[in-house]
C-alpha cells in the first residue's frame, strides 16, 4: 500500500512576489555580482582585490618580537669583571666566584624570575664534559631562591638530540627539581620570531621564547669544551640551544653565529664550568679519556673576556683565540684583554 503523501504546511507555500520586492532582490543580487567581479577582477594592489601573483598573499606575516635590550646589571664599583673560584668543590668554587664579581645577591632580588640556562645539548652522563654540571646547577639554583629570593628558577635548553633524554641523562632534570627550580622543554609551539637589531644571520630567527615569559634575569651555565668547528665552546656557544628552525646551517659560518649571539643574549652573568674540560673530540664527546678534571669555575659580567681566559687556562689553548671572539668584541660584546679585570680565589 501506498504511503499517504504528507500535506505541506501552509506557512511553506510560496506567496506571489510583487513587482517592488522582485526589482530589489534583482538588485541585491547585482551588487553582489559587481563586487565579487570586482574582487576577482581589480589589480592586485587595488583595495580588497583577491588576485595574488606571486602567491604569498595568503602567507601569514608574523612580527618579530625583541627581548630586553640587556638583562645586564651595573656590577660593584670593586668588584671585577670575571671572578674565578679555584678548588675541588663545585659549590665553594661558585660561590667565590660568584663574590669576585660582587656576590650573586648584588644580581638577584627578592621576587625576581630568573631563567638559567645550562648546556643540555647530548644524551651524555656527566662526566664525559659535554654538559653542564648537575651539582653545579643544584648549588646555584639553591643559591638563587634561598639567598636571593628570587621568585621563581626556570631552566632551559633546546637540546640537539631528544630533548627528555638528554635532561635525564645529564642529570639536568633531577638537579633542578631537587634544588626546587623548573624544567622547559622545547615544542613547536614553544618558539616565536625574535629580532635581533645588529646581526648578520639571525636578524630575524626562531627563538625559544616560552621560558623567557616575564623573565627579570638570565644566567648562563656552561661547559667549558673542546668544539671540532669553532675550537671551543663556551658562555657564547652556550645561547645557540635557545635557537630553534633549521639552526645546522649557521654551522657554514660558525664564527659569524656565535657572535652574533653575544648581541642577541645580554645576560644578567656568564657562569662557566670548568669541573669536567672536555679537552678534544667536542662538542660532543663520549670518551672519559677525553676529560680532564677541571679545578676552577667562572663567573662573568663580561661575556667576552670570560672565554678567553677559560680558553688560554683551562682548555690550555694560548692566545690563539678562536675568531668569533674578536668578532663578539667588535659588535660590543665584550673586551678580549682580560688582563687586571679577574680576581681569582682559591678555596
Amino acid at each position: 500500500m501506498k504511503k499517504p503523501k504528507t500535506i505541506q504546511h501552509p506557512e511553506y507555500e510560496k506567496a506571489p512576489m510583487d513587482r517592488r520586492a522582485f526589482f530589489t532582490r534583482l538588485g541585491t543580487v547585482g551588487g553582489i555580482s559587481a563586487a565579487a567581479g570586482y574582487l576577482a577582477w581589480a589589480p592586485s594592489d587595488w583595495p580588497l582585490s583577491l588576485k595574488d601573483p606571486t602567491g604569498l598573499r595568503s602567507v601569514p606575516v608574523v612580527t618579530p618580537l625583541q627581548l630586553p635590550g640587556t638583562y645586564q646589571v651595573a656590577k660593584p664599583a670593586s668588584a671585577s669583571d670575571v671572578g674565578i673560584g679555584r678548588g675541588e668543590d663545585p659549590a665553594t668554587m661558585l660561590r667565590a666566584a660568584l663574590d669576585g664579581v660582587g656576590g650573586l645577591d648584588h644580581y638577584i632580588k627578592p621576587g625576581d624570575i630568573v631563567l638559567v640556562k645550562p648546556n643540555v645539548a647530548f644524551d651524555r652522563a656527566p662526566n664525559l664534559g659535554a654538559t653542564s654540571n648537575p651539582k653545579l646547577l643544584k648549588e646555584l639554583i639553591h643559591m638563587i631562591l634561598v639567598d636571593c629570593r628570587a621568585q621563581e628558577v626556570r631552566v632551559a635548553d633546546n637540546p640537539i638530540e631528544s630533548p627528555p633524554d638528554c635532561f635525564a641523562k645529564s642529570k639536568i632534570d633531577a638537579a633542578t627539581v631537587e634544588a626546587g627550580g623548573r624544567v622547559y622543554l622545547p615544542d613547536s609551539n614553544a618558539f616565536k620570531m625574535l629580532n635581533t637589531p645588529g646581526a648578520e644571520l639571525i636578524e630575524n630567527w626562531w627563538f625559544f621564547h616560552r621560558p623567557f615569559t616575564n623573565v627579570d634575569k638570565v644566567i648562563g651555565l656552561a661547559p667549558v669544551k673542546d668544539h671540532n668547528l669553532c675550537g671551543a665552546s663556551m658562555g657564547m656557544k652556550n645561547w645557540y640551544g635557545l635557537l630553534g628552525g633549521t639552526r645546522n646551517q649557521f654551522h657554514q659560518d660558525i664564527h659569524g653565529i656565535v657572535s652574533d649571539l653575544s648581541i642577541m643574549m645580554k645576560p644578567t652573568l656568564t657562569i662557566l664550568d670548568g669541573t669536567n674540560v672536555l679537552m678534544q673530540n667536542g662538542p660532543t664527546g663520549g670518551d672519559p679519556s677525553n676529560v680532564k678534571k677541571g679545578d676552577a669555575v667562572l663567573a662573568a659580567v663580561d661575556p667576552v673576556a670570560c672565554d678567553a681566559w677559560a680558553f688560554e687556562y683551562l682548555l690550555e689553548r694560548g692566545r690563539d683565540y678562536p675568531q668569533y671572539l674578536y668578532k663578539a668584541e667588535e659588535k660590543g660584546s665584550g673586551s678580549l684583554d682580560w688582563y687586571g679585570r679577574v680576581r681569582e680565589t682559591q678555596v
